[in-house]
């Protein structure tokens, strides 16, 4: 019998970029000391979308903003983060104007600071 040697240890980690309406998803297999960069460049992710700057927005783990040199772990999800489409800021203001304005065409009073 002879002894075959055994591959190197290797990590599984997925890299996803949603768009409005689509989502870029590619798996990868790393080695075990991969890092969040190693990742983005073994996914393809810079020929994909040439034009996006991936740091620009920022990068995560799992929803957690990270740096390109953090380590992986077997089975991460490294998200490329977009702009936002909106200023959820500016949403919350619009809805409570409309709200406000759809109380008072109702004749109902709410208290202040309640909506």
């Amino acid at each position: 019998m002879v002894n075959e040697p055994s591959a190197a240890p290797q990590l599984s980690v997925c890299v996803c970029y949603a768009l409005p309406g689509h989502v870029w998803l590619r798996e990868v297999m790393l080695p075990v000391d991969a890092t969040v960069a190693d990742a983005l460049a073994a996914s393809g992710f810079a020929q994909a979308f040439p034009v996006v700057k991936p740091w620009e927005r920022g990068v995560g783990i799992f929803g957690r903003a990270t740096e390109p040199q953090a380590r992986l772990a077997d089975g991460d999800r490294v998200e490329i983060y977009r702009g936002l489409s909106f200023d959820p800021k500016e949403s919350r203001r619009r809805r409570a104007d409309h709200r406000r304005s759809k109380t008072a065409r109702n004749g109902r009073v709410r208290p202040a600071g309640l909506f």
